[in-house]
C-alpha cells in the first residue's frame, strides 16, 4: 500500500524528531517537524542503564509525538532508535513502555544501518553530483561515516562516541580548558584512527555535515565570520578559532558568540571536539551541510518499500550470494511453505509474515557454509550478529529465531509466546524441510495443512508415506519434537486406493 502521508521518528542520543512528510511523484515533501531535546544518553548510569529521569523525559516526548500522528496507518510511520537503546541494558523492559506511548512500533538499529539511512537523508537532500561524498554525522551517543555516491552508500561505520557523551565525559562540570579539550580530541582520534585508513583509500571528493552539531559548528563559523575568507559551511582554520575561542571563554555557556541554541549548549564542546578530531585525522579542509539525516533517510527507505525496493530483499539476497546457498533447493521450500502458511491461514497471511518466511527459507542455508553438523545454529549466529542493511534489531532476531528453529528441538525457543505468529512460520518452514529432503524436483502428493487449537494437522497419503519410508520416520520424529513443547501435531493418513 502506498501512503500519501509518511512520518519518521528519530530516538536519538540527544534529541527525539518527528518528521511528518507528503509523498508527491516518489519525492518527499515535509509538512511537520518536531524536536524534543531528551538527553537519553545523559540518562546512562555507570552500568549502562537508562535511568529513571530519562525515561520519563522520552517517555513524554513520545506521547505528545503520538497526538500528533493519531489517525496514520501503521504501516505509514517508522521510528527507530539509535546508539543509546542500543547500549541500555534496560532498553528490552524500556520499550514497550515507549511504543505504548508513541503509538506504533519501534525498532532499534544497529549502528551500520543508521550510518545508510542517514546517507540516504543527507543525499537527498543535496545537489544531484556525480562524485563520491563522504558524510559525517555526530549524534548524541556516536558517530556515523559514509562514503556514497549519488544515493548509494559504499563503506559506511558507526563509532561510539557522540557529543552528549563525550561531554559528559570529558566536561562534567561544563568547564572547558586547553587540557581537557586537547584530552577529548585525542580520544576522538584515537577511535577515527581505526577506520581511517580504509576511507582514505576509498577517497572522496566533497565532505558533508549532517544533524545538529554540524549545523550548529557551521552557524557559529559562519555568523562570526570564523572562516577565512568568509567561507560557508565549517573549515578547519574556523573550527581552530572557535577552539581557542572556547578555551578562552572557559564554558560553551560564556561563550558569547551568536549562533549556538540554548539547548544545543550544553553538549556543544562535546561536539566541537569530535568535529576537529574528524577533520585532523581524514585531513579534511572544509566541510558542507546537508539538512537531510536520519529521518529523511527513513522516510526514503520507507517509500522504497512501497514501491518494492526492499532494502531487506537486496540484503537477503547478498545473503544467499555471500554464503553460496543452493538456488533451487531453496525455491522449493519457500514455494512449498508459503503454500502451507496460506492454507493455515485461510490464504490471508498477514505480509509481514510471508515476507518473514520468505526471508528464512532463502537464508536457512547459510549456516552450512561454516559446517553442515548443527548447520542452524550456525545461520542463526550469522543472522544474529551479522550487518543486515534495512533490518532493525528486532527483525534481525526474528530472522535468526525462524532459522535456528527451523530444525532440531523446539525447547530452544520456549520464550515465545504460544500465541506468537512465529510458531505458525516456524511450522510451515520445518514441514518444507522435510517434504525436500531428497533436494530434487520429484513432484510432492496432495498434501493439505490446517491449524488445530494448540498446533497443526498434516494430510497426507497413506501410499506415498509408505514409499518413501525416510520421510515418513522424519514427520513421525516431528510429531514427537512438537507434543514434547506441549503443541499438537496431528499426521493423518488417508488411502488415495480407498478414496478411488
Amino acid at each position: 500500500m502506498i501512503y500519501e502521508t509518511v512520518a519518521a521518528i528519530d530516538l536519538g542520543s540527544n534529541s527525539f524528531r518527528l518528521q511528518v512528510g507528503r509523498v508527491v511523484d516518489d519525492q518527499i515533501y515535509t509538512l511537520d517537524s518536531m524536536k524534543e531535546p531528551v538527553r537519553l544518553a545523559s540518562g546512562l548510569t555507570a552500568d549502562k542503564r537508562l535511568d529513571a529521569a530519562a525515561q520519563r523525559r522520552a517517555l513524554d516526548a513520545l506521547s505528545r509525538f503520538g497526538e500528533r500522528l493519531r489517525g496514520l496507518d501503521q504501516g505509514a510511520v517508522r521510528a527507530v532508535a539509535t546508539n543509546t537503546l542500543r547500549v541500555a541494558k534496560n532498553a528490552v523492559e524500556f520499550l514497550p513502555l515507549a511504543e505504548e506511548a508513541l503509538g506504533f512500533p519501534i525498532e532499534i538499529i544497529a549502528g551500520r544501518e543508521e550510518a545508510r539511512l542517514i546517507y540516504i537523508g543527507a543525499s537527498h537532500s543535496l545537489p544531484s553530483a556525480a562524485h563520491k561524498r563522504l558524510v559525517i554525522d555526530i549524534g548524541g551517543g556516536s558517530t556515523e561515516f559514509i562514503i556514497g555516491k549519488r544515493h548509494e552508500p559504499q563503506l559506511m561505520e558507526s563509532l561510539y562516541m557522540g557529543c552528549v557523551s563525550y561531554t559528559l565525559r570529558f566536561f562534567p562540570d561544563r568547564r572547558i580548558d586547553k587540557k581537557r579539550l586537547r584530552e577529548a580530541q585525542i580520544a576522538a582520534a584515537k577511535e577515527i584512527e581505526l577506520i581511517a585508513a580504509d576511507y582514505q583509500r576509498l577517497g572522496w571528493k566533497e565532505a558533508v555535515g549532517s544533524s545538529g552539531t554540524a549545523r550548529a559548528i557551521a552557524d557559529v563559523l559562519e555568523l562570526n565570520n570564523l572562516n577565512p575568507n568568509g567561507e560557508s559551511g565549517i573549515t578547519r582554520e574556523g573550527l581552530d578559532r572557535l577552539c581557542a575561542l572556547l578555551v578562552k571563554a572557559g564554558s560553551a555557556e560564556a561563550l558569547d558568540l551568536p549562533g549556538v541554541k540554548g539547548d544545543r549548549l550544553p553538549v556543544f564542546p562535546g561536539g566541537v571536539a569530535i568535529m576537529s578530531a574528524i577533520f585532523e585525522e581524514l585531513g579534511i579542509e572544509r566541510m558542507t551541510y546537508a539538512d537531510g539525516a536520519l529521518r529523511l533517510g527513513v522516510l526514503y527507505d520507507l517509500l522504497g518499500r512501497f514501491h518494492h525496493h526492499d532494502m531487506r530483499d537486496a540484503t537477503v539476497q547478498q545473503f544467499r550470494r555471500r554464503y553460496q546457498v543452493e538456488g533451487d533447493q531453496i525455491e522449493r521450500v519457500e514455494a512449498t511453505a508459503l503454500s502451507a502458511l496460506a492454507q493455515l491461514t485461510e490464504g490471508a497471511p498477514s505480509e509481514a509474515d510471508i515476507q518473514f518466511l520468505s526471508w528464512a527459507c532463502r537464508v536457512h542455508e547459510i549456516g552450512i557454509s561454516v559446517a553442515h553438523n548443527a548447520y542452524h545454529k550456525h545461520g542463526a549466529y550469522i543472522l544474529t550478529y551479522a550487518d543486515m542493511p534495512g533490518f532493525s534489531k528486532k527483525d534481525q532476531a526474528r530472522l535468526a529465531m525462524l532459522v535456528l528453529g527451523h530444525r532440531g528441538k523446539l525447547e530452544k525457543l520456549g520464550n515465545l509466546p504460544t500465541t506468537d505468529s512465529s510458531w505458525r512460520l516456524i511450522f510451515c518452514l520445518r514441514l518444507a524441510v522435510i517434504l525436500h529432503r531428497t533436494r530434487d524436483d520429484r513432484p510432492l502428493p496432495a498434501w493439505r495443512v490446517q491449524p488445530l487449537g494448540n498446533g497443526f494437522q498434516l494430510d497426507l497419503p497413506a501410499e506415498w508415506l509408505a514409499e518413501n519410508p525416510w520421510t515418513a520416520a522424519a514427520l513421525g520424529e516431528e510429531v514427537q519434537v512438537w507434543k514434547q513443547l506441549g503443541r499438537e501435531y496431528v499426521l493423518k493418513t488417508r488411502s488415495l486406493r480407498k478414496a478411488g
